[in-house]
Parts: C-alpha cells; sequence; structure tokens
C-alpha cells in the first residue's frame, strides 16, 4: 500500500471535506484541544445540512452560527461560549455521566461523522489523537465517514487513539496552534485547601485529579510524596511537576502498569511538549478510563473533584452558579463511585467555603429547586474547604451537618446552625 499516495487522495478542501456530510447525519467532535474547529466553522456555508446534529464537549471557540433547523448543536458540557449559547436558546445540553459517552452516542445518534485533529501520519499509515482519545476513538470503527484536520502543532501520543488512513473519509490540513490553558492564579484559599487534600494522599496512592486553581495548589503539595500512580480523565499540566519531582512512577496502575492513563489532556505548549512522543503517558476511550466496575478493582485509589455547593445532607451540585447552568457532570460520579467501591479509596470534593467577597455561602442547608445533583448523599465522601475536612461517608444526616457547619466559613455559621434547628437537623 502507497500510503502517500493514499493520503494525497484523500487530502481535499474544507469544502470538499464538509460536502460528504449529508442531511441527517450526526456529527460527534472531541473534548477542548482536539475540537477540529476549521471543519466545524465551514459548516456555517455548507449548504447540504437538514436535519443534522452536531454533538460536541467543553468547546473552546465560538459557537458555530447554523440555523437550528438545519444544525441543532448539543454539548455535553459546557464551556464559556457554550453556557452563553445556552442561556440564549442557541443550543441544548445533553447530560450524561462521561463513562457512558460512546454508548449514549451508539444508541442514540444515526449515521455517525467522527470529526477530529490529528497529529501529522506516521511511517505506517496512522495518525494520532494527540491530547484526545475520549469518546471519538470509539467510534471510528462504525463510523459513516471519518475526517479529519491535520495540524502538525497537534503531539503524537500512545495508545487507543490511533485511525488509519485506510480508515479516512477525507482529510485537510490546518496548521494552526491548539488551544491552551491560561495560567491559573493559585489564591491562598486554594493553597490550604491544596495542604488539607494531601493530607489525604499517601505514598502508593492512585491518584484522578483535574485542572483548576485548587488541582494545581493541590498537586504542588504532592511533590515529596512517592510511587504515586496517576490514572485520570485529563493529564493538567501540573502533573509534569510530580514527574520531575520523582513522585510519580505509576507502578501500581493497573490500567497499564508503569505508565500515566487518561483520556484527554489540556494545558500549555508545554504540556503539549511533554506528552508528544512519550511512552511513559497512554491514552484510552473515556468508556476504559471511567469504568466504575475496573477502577472498582484499584487499591488506593484517590479521586479529587470540584463542587460549587453541599447541602447538608451531602448532596452536591457541581453544575450550576446562581440558576445558570455552568457545566455539566462530567466524570465526578463515575469516579466518585469507584472511590468507594475500590479497596483503601478515598473520593474527595474541593469548594471554597463562600464566594463573592465572602457573601455567599457554599455550605448551604438545601439546594436550591431546580439544581442539579451530581454527587447523591449516598456517594459523598469527603468535602475539603480552606476551614477544614469533612468526612461524611459513614454519618447521619445529624453528624453531616455538624461537619459541613464546622469547614463554613465563620461568617454563616450562626446562620447554618439556625436553620439546620428549624430543620430539625440540629437539636
Amino acid at each position: 500500500m502507497d500510503l502517500q499516495k493514499l493520503y494525497n487522495e484523500k487530502l481535499c478542501s474544507v469544502e470538499e471535506a464538509v460536502s460528504l456530510i449529508k442531511p441527517g447525519y450526526d456529527l460527534i467532535t472531541p473534548i477542548l484541544a482536539g475540537e477540529p474547529y476549521k471543519l466545524m466553522k465551514q459548516l456555517e456555508s455548507h449548504e447540504g445540512l437538514s436535519g443534522n446534529r452536531l454533538i460536541q464537549m467543553f468547546s473552546t471557540r465560538d459557537v458555530i452560527d447554523v440555523e437550528p433547523e438545519k444544525l441543532q448543536i448539543i454539548s455535553t458540557f459546557l464551556g464559556a461560549s457554550e453556557r452563553k449559547a445556552f442561556k440564549e436558546g442557541k443550543i441544548d445540553i445533553l447530560p450524561n455521566h462521561f463513562s457512558d459517552m460512546p454508548k449514549l452516542l451508539k444508541q442514540f445518534t444515526r449515521n455517525q461523522v467522527a470529526m477530529a485533529v490529528v497529529s501529522p501520519m506516521d511511517d505506517e499509515g496512522y495518525f494520532s489523537m494527540g491530547t484526545n482519545c475520549d469518546y471519538v476513538s470509539t467510534l471510528f470503527p462504525y463510523a459513516k465517514h471519518i475526517i479529519l484536520e491535520v495540524n502538525e502543532h497537534m503531539p503524537r501520543t500512545y495508545g487507543e487513539n490511533r485511525v488509519h488512513i485506510s480508515d479516512v473519509s477525507a482529510l485537510i490540513e490546518n496548521h494552526e496552534p491548539i488551544p491552551a490553558l491560561p495560567d491559573l492564579r493559585v489564591s491562598e484559599k486554594d493553597r490550604i485547601i491544596g495542604e488539607y487534600v494531601a493530607e489525604l494522599i499517601e505514598d502508593g496512592d492512585t491518584i484522578q485529579i483535574g485542572f483548576g486553581s485548587i488541582p494545581n495548589a493541590i498537586i504542588e503539595q504532592l511533590k515529596s510524596h512517592r510511587n504515586l500512580s496517576v490514572h485520570t480523565e485529563m493529564i493538567p499540566e501540573k502533573i509534569i511537576d510530580l514527574f520531575e519531582a520523582g513522585a510519580v512512577t505509576n507502578e501500581n496502575n493497573i490500567f497499564k502498569k508503569g505508565k500515566l492513563t487518561a483520556t484527554f489532556a489540556f494545558g500549555s505548549q508545554r504540556l503539549y511538549d511533554f506528552i508528544h512522543e512519550n511512552e511513559d503517558i497512554y491514552m484510552l476511550p473515556v468508556n476504559k478510563t471511567n469504568n466504575v466496575i475496573d477502577l472498582s478493582k484499584m487499591k488506593s485509589l484517590v479521586t479529587v473533584n470540584a463542587a460549587v455547593e453541599v447541602d447538608f445532607l451531602g448532596q452536591v451540585n457541581s453544575e450550576m452558579i446562581g440558576g445558570t447552568y455552568w457545566s455539566s457532570s462530567g466524570g465526578q460520579a463515575d469516579f466518585q463511585i469507584a472511590s468507594h467501591l475500590a479497596e483503601n479509596s478515598r473520593g474527595i470534593l474541593t469548594l471554597h467555603s463562600s464566594v463573592k467577597n465572602d457573601t455567599i455561602s457554599k455550605i448551604v442547608p438545601t439546594l436550591n429547586p431546580g439544581t442539579p445533583v451530581t454527587t447523591s448523599k449516598n456517594d459523598v465522601d469527603y468535602i475539603v474547604t480552606e476551614y477544614g475536612v469533612a468526612r461524611l461517608r459513614g454519618k447521619t444526616i445529624r453528624e453531616r451537618t455538624k461537619e459541613l457547619i464546622r469547614i463554613a466559613h465563620p461568617k454563616f455559621r450562626e446562620e447554618l446552625e439556625f436553620e439546620a434547628k428549624k430543620m430539625g437537623y440540629l437539636l
């Protein structure tokens, strides 16, 4: 097989590539840096759309402008531009557990067109999804079309995120820098939370952690730990610091011994350089990284995720802020459930005790009506704020209430106690 000849035959203009999309086809793109925005943008002028759907996740770009009857845009986890578009009625949200995305897509979409940014073709004719594997990689065996956006800036990674030129319907080249995550300032609150969480993590643990100022603060406190393994959804940039400090060996990673396993990565060029052709990194589809059954077989799994607010019952909202949809469930429930099925494991949810200059408490008596429950009261374990650690698992309602008030901002504790007594949670 003449691979270069095959490549040249499938290389085309963006207009020609998008012309493969017929009415009724469902278009599916990866999360964050893997999003093929040149292909997506071309949809705005594609005349062949009618009853199509575009399913995207945590987009970093402006939402494309296409009439809804031609193209319904559905997000499975909101980014900044998607939040605004959802509020304006321009896009919709598909509730999901991240682990369930491949199954959802197989069951509820039709004539799937997988579109993704990939690294340049290797000598064997394979493209790598680089920063991604997520759910799009699971579509390759049965998609109606695979349309690729080849980008020399996309790192090449190892794992189950490859696609062969022979399976590709069309490809374009677009060598623009891939989206990057700006530097996040770590506040004093973040630093304190980071110290509390680090105390819950032991040498030899396997950690799942994401990105943000609190995760950055936590990772900063883990440099002196040893023999850590990393099995996570997302590879955050600060993980590099743990490798450089000798804290990570991945010896206890049952998914791939000796390797960091993840389903996507997002950060700066430093991260993209780090994962490029790095044999210590192995990318897996999300139905493997987040598979609760497999995760439950791990020992000493520590999961760290973010919360928006938590009520006295231990119900956690991680999706809505001030009555406005902010994100979605992601993989929080996947890892939270796994954390109490796996031996010697801990599920940690972090949040600031208050926001808006300490005018709003994030420990609340009850979640407001209509607020989604991301982690149920039965699955919650540790809650950490800058005022301490509350372990709720194994605690009664009254015990939970006392623990949560203890880690609430002091300004709100009296008010919270008053409400708890009115509700009969405190005597």
